[in-house]
């Protein structure tokens, strides 16, 4: 377990992800909206807590067989691109306070998603080797 990666910038980026997702699903939920909006909140939530999981576990150095850092920005950057559609919907249309909130809610995590993928992206290294940073002996 690293129990360093809560209190860094990038584990407080995450667990912020969840909880404002969180939130906004539960605003949804109880306005009673539609399937969309309480969709894409959920499955921000169970995702992004998937991810939270991997880097806290260290998962992500055990299952080397994908680039874990790349798969967290396509899911940020591709989390946004939603979140900024049906978000916006939800604040255009607000067919109830539920729904304005979880609206408002969904755009805070459409920032946090951003800031992610800046932050993942500024540590991603292309041209280095991947995995251990020590030679092995």
């Amino acid at each position: 377990v690293d129990s360093s990666f809560p209190r860094s910038l990038r584990g407080a980026v995450k667990l912020a992800r969840v909880l404002v997702a969180f939130v906004a699903f539960l605003c949804f939920v109880a306005s009673r909206s539609r399937g969309a909006y309480t969709a894409l909140a959920g499955w921000e939530v169970v995702i992004t807590a998937v991810f939270f999981l991997l880097y806290l576990l260290k998962l992500d150095e055990r299952l080397s067989w994908l680039f874990w850092p790349l798969a967290d920005i396509f899911n940020s950057v591709i989390a946004a691109l939603f979140l900024l559609i049906v978000c916006l919907f939800a604040v255009i249309i607000k067919t109830n306070n539920g729904t304005l909130a979880g609206g408002v809610f969904g755009l805070v995590l459409l920032v946090l998603c951003v800031v992610d993928a800046v932050l993942l992206f500024r540590k991603i290294s292309f041209a280095g080797p991947r995995g251990r940073t020590t030679p092995a002996q």
